[in-house]
C-alpha cells in the first residue's frame, strides 16, 4: 500500500493507493497563510496519521515549487509563506518509519496521467490549469526533472509583457475582473459574452503549447487542473491557435490531447514517485 499526498494552496489531498487505483481519499484544508512552519509540520503529520495504516511502505508528496529530489527538501513553495526550506523528507521519514519522496506538484501530475493513459508515448507533456500554470514531462516512461526539479515551467516565460501563467491559468479571468466558476456556468448557459472570454483564453494556450511543442515535441499532452473541466469552451480556439502558431502540421495531426481534471490524477502520481 502506498500514500500519496498533494499539497495546494487551499486544499490538502491524501490517499491511499493499491496499484494505480486510490481506495481511500480523504481532502482537507491545506495551512493557514500565517502558519509557522512548525506549525504546518504538526498539521500535516497530523493530517497523514488520520488516514495511514500499517500496510503503508512508502509515501509520496508532491508540492508547487522545486524541490531537491534527491534530499526531499522543499524550497520557496508557493501559497505557503513559511516553507523557504523544508527537509520534508527527512521529517516524515523520521515520524512515520518508511522511505518518503518529494516532487513538485505538476511533475505528479503528469506521473498519474500517464499511469492512466492507454497508449505509450515516447514523450508525454502534463499541464496544470488552476490557480498557476504547472507543467511536467514523462520521457521513455520516466519522469524527467531536470536538474533542478524546473523543467518544463515554461508558465514563467515571458509572454505579451507578463509571463504564459497571466494568460494560461485562473489569473487571466481574474484579469478580466470575472470569477473563473462563474463564467464558466455561464458558457455552459450559452453567454456569449462568457463564451468569448474562453476563446480568447483557448487563443493564449495554444499559442502556449505551440511552445511546449518546440521545446519538447511530445506525443500526449494532458491538460488538467481545474480549468479543464471547462475544455470543451476554449477547445476549438486552442487548437485553431496551436495550427497557428506551430508550422509542423504533421506533428499536431499526430498529437495525442487528453484531459484529466480528476482530482486525484497528482495524488496518484505523488503516490508512484
Amino acid at each position: 500500500m502506498l500514500l500519496g499526498i498533494d499539497i495546494g494552496g487551499t486544499t490538502i489531498s491524501l490517499g491511499l493507493v493499491r496499484g494505480t487505483e486510490i481506495v481511500k481519499m480523504a481532502r482537507v484544508p491545506s495551512f493557514q497563510k500565517n502558519a509557522t512552519l512548525q506549525e504546518t509540520l504538526d498539521y500535516l503529520i497530523g493530517r497523514i496519521e488520520d488516514i495511514i495504516t500499517p500496510e503503508v511502505t512508502r509515501i509520496g508528496i508532491g508540492v508547487p515549487t522545486l524541490v531537491d529530489v534527491k534530499k526531499g527538501v522543499v524550497f520557496n513553495a508557493t501559497n505557503i509563506p513559511s516553507w523557504k526550506e523544508v527537509h520534508l523528507k527527512d521529517v516524515l521519514e523520521k515520524c512515520f518509519g518508511v522511505p518518503v519522496s518529494v516532487n513538485n506538484d505538476a511533475n505528479c501530475f503528469v506521473l498519474g496521467a500517464a499511469a492512466r493513459i492507454d497508449k505509450e508515448h515516447d514523450v508525454v507533456a502534463g499541464i496544470t490549469l488552476g490557480t498557476g500554470t504547472g507543467m511536467g514531462l514523462m520521457v521513455d516512461n520516466k519522469l524527467f526533472c531536470g536538474a533542478n526539479c524546473g523543467a518544463g515551467e515554461l508558465g514563467s516565460v515571458p509572454y505579451n509583457g507578463k509571463d504564459y501563467e497571466s494568460f494560461c491559468s485562473k489569473k487571466f479571468f481574474e484579469s478580466k475582473g470575472v470569477n473563473p466558476r462563474e463564467i464558466s456556468a455561464a458558457a455552459e448557459a450559452g453567454n456569449p459574452d462568457a463564451l468569448s472570454f474562453f476563446d480568447e483564453f483557448g487563443k493564449h494556450l495554444g499559442e502556449l503549447l505551440s511552445v511546449v511543442m518546440y521545446a519538447y515535441d511530445p506525443g500526449c499532452i494532458v491538460l488538467g487542473g481545474g480549468i479543464a473541466n471547462t475544455f470543451k469552451h476554449f477547445k476549438d480556439s486552442m487548437l485553431r491557435s496551436l495550427r497557428e502558431n506551430y508550422i509542423y502540421q504533421y506533428a499536431v495531426d499526430k498529437l495525442d490531447i487528453r484531459v484529466m481534471p480528476q482530482e486525484d490524477v497528482a495524488l496518484l502520481g505523488a503516490s508512484l514517485l
